[in-house]
C-alpha cells in the first residue's frame, strides 16, 4: 500500500452551502483517520488549501476516497504519490517509578 499527498484548492469565498457541510467533512475525516485510510489532514491558516496524506493502492483509489468528502464539489484536488512520509509518532511520556 502506498501513500499519496493530496493538495486541495478551496474556494476563495466560502458560501453558506460550503460552511454548512464543514461538520460532515470533519466527521468523515475523523472516520477515515480511525480506519487508517487518512494519515494526516491539514488546513492553511488562510483557509485556501488543504493537504492530506492518504493510504491507497492507486491514484484511482485515492480519487475514490476523496470523492467521499462532503465538500468535494468545492474542491480541486491534486494527487502526488509519495516515496516516503516521515512523521513524529505521538507517544506518552516515559513512566518513572521514582
Amino acid at each position: 500500500m502506498s501513500q499519496y499527498m493530496v493538495e486541495i484548492q478551496l474556494p476563495a469565498v466560502m458560501s453558506e452551502e460550503f460552511t454548512a457541510k464543514i461538520p460532515a467533512q470533519r466527521k468523515k475525516i475523523n472516520e477515515m483517520m480511525e480506519q487508517g485510510i487518512m494519515m494526516s489532514y491539514a488546513l492553511s491558516d488562510d483557509y485556501s488549501k488543504l493537504w492530506c496524506v492518504v493510504r491507497a493502492e492507486s491514484e484511482f483509489e485515492v480519487m475514490s476516497i476523496v470523492s467521499e468528502f462532503p465538500l468535494i464539489d468545492f474542491m480541486d484536488p491534486k494527487i502526488c504519490r509519495l516515496m516516503f512520509n516521515n512523521v513524529v509518532a505521538l507517544r506518552l511520556p516515559m513512566f518513572s517509578l521514582n
